[in-house]
């Protein structure tokens, strides 16, 4: 988790680092052939109950009792040739837009309260997310009921990615769990396209701080109801962010002038002759519009008495429009507040932001894999998750809003040197006087710096 890099390269690395003065090896046998042999002896079981007992120690440590998790998912894509057989490295949808690549899926569960894992699996990189949720539903709830409080009810919140009648039906099923998820505004436009001026500002600490820097119009607003879903009345949250509404208006805009241009480009060269074929023109509209992510029905295209002519489907435009800036919450706490509901929604981008250091190149970096058997990429696989877990419990260790990068790259930076006196047979080490950021992580971790020694508070 410290440097991440190919397992080649550990011999090297270990040389140059401190660690061989504290726990000396054999640099020998730091081989990509040794870490590997070590690994085959342990099966697909064996990992899963190392990483079972991981979280159970983890949580024994730090454990504040769990009211609420996050679940979601990501993939990382592989190198890995066509030819090479693996069931987890296969091509699907990539989410770093990697579609010719072969991947493999993550699905990780964390506390809300802490961003600490609790659970993670690894998967196909073509299977849905609704799949896997229902194909692991039975291990999520297994793991939160080992580790939330007792009597407590518990909620889990998840994408709309993961929407099925069967995963919601489950969770129905259980009194003590409870859920959170969003909805498509294109399968409910008759919510989503409510006029703005029927929503009430919320007052969450999101928008404390917009009204503090003078931005009181882009506060975040919501609308609440309920809505039959899933063959119940569920509690539905519309929220509008006027400054995404801004951002989605602007893109739209500039897709709509890129089909406008292609489609002026498209006509005089039908008039001219160069294009015969009504089919081609509109193929090419149409691929211009999947290349774009949008609608091909913001146009209508005529063509009459060997002219082409095109114009904007206004009704269209004005139902895209309302639901800009829009999202959907649905949720069985129907005893929440409004608040609570949108901030815990919003809360997903904690599990993102695990992901995002997942796949940073300075810290823990999933990839790139250096593997390309299943048994190796699932040792890969564990032994990231824990480091990710490690990393959380060091911020969490350290406080001070001090980032698990920010922690890492103040300590690498505390020096120590090699003193030999001319009348000593051993060289001495000593610690260079650590800064105030050092200083404080030194003793969040229960040590200091005192003479050129590092002692126990």
């Amino acid at each position: 988790m410290i440097d991440p890099r190919s397992k080649r390269s550990l011999k090297d690395w270990y040389r140059k680092t401190a660690i061989q003065q504290i726990r000396p090896v054999d640099l020998d046998k730091l081989t990509s052939d040794r870490y590997w042999d070590k690994w085959d002896r342990v099966s697909k079981e064996q990992i899963e109950e190392i990483a079972k007992r991981f979280f159970e120690k983890l949580w024994t440590k730090y454990s504040k009792g769990i009211e609420c998790v996050l679940f979601d998912t990501t993939n990382y894509f592989t190198y890995m040739s066509s030819k090479t057989s693996s069931k987890l490295a296969v091509r699907g949808y990539n989410k770093s837009s990697k579609h010719h690549l072969r991947q493999v899926g993550l699905g990780l569960l964390v506390d809300r309260e802490s961003s600490l894992p609790l659970y993670y699996t690894i998967y196909p990189g073509n299977l849905h997310d609704s799949k896997l949720l229902h194909r692991i539903i039975d291990e999520i709830f297994g793991a939160i009921m080992g580790f939330a409080k007792p009597n407590k009810e518990l909620t889990v919140v998840f994408d709309k990615g993961m929407n099925s009648k069967d995963n919601i039906g489950f969770i129905d099923k259980r009194r003590e769990i409870h859920f959170i998820t969003t909805y498509s505004t294109y399968f409910a436009e008759e919510l989503a396209s409510i006029d703005p001026k029927h929503f009430v500002i919320l007052d969450i600490a999101k928008n404390q701080k917009l009204r503090a820097i003078g931005k009181a119009d882009d506060q975040i607003r919501a609308f609440r109801t309920t809505f039959t879903l899933w063959g119940k009345e569920r509690t539905v949250v519309v929220t509008f962010n006027p400054a995404t509404m801004r951002k989605k208006l602007y893109e739209f805009t500039r897709k709509m002038d890129q089909l406008r241009n292609l489609l002026l480009e498209l006509r005089r060269k039908y008039r001219k002759g160069e294009y015969k074929s009504k089919t081609r023109i509109i193929s090419r509209y149409r691929k211009l519009c999947e290349s774009l992510h949008i609608s091909d029905r913001y146009y209508k295209l005529f063509f009459e008495n060997g002219s082409m002519s095109f114009r904007k489907n206004t009704s269209e435009i004005r139902s895209a429009r309302a639901l800009m800036g829009k999202n959907i919450i649905v949720t069985d706490n129907d005893h929440w507040t409004t608040e609570e509901i949108v901030v815990t929604s919003l809360n997903r981008s904690l599990i993102e932001q695990q992901f995002r250091v997942s796949k940073s190149h300075c810290h823990v970096s999933v990839n790139p894999m250096y593997h390309w058997t299943d048994s190796k990429i699932r040792c890969h696989m564990l032994t990231c998750v824990i480091a990710l877990s490690c990393l959380r419990l060091l911020e969490l260790k350290i406080g001070n809003n001090l980032g698990s990068k920010k922690i890492i790259e103040e300590m690498q930076n505390l020096d120590s040197v090699l003193i030999w006196y001319e009348d000593s047979k051993k060289p001495q080490i000593q610690i260079e006087e650590p800064n105030e950021i050092q200083t404080a992580i030194l003793a969040a971790l229960g040590y200091q710096v005192k003479n050129g020694s590092v002692l126990q508070l």
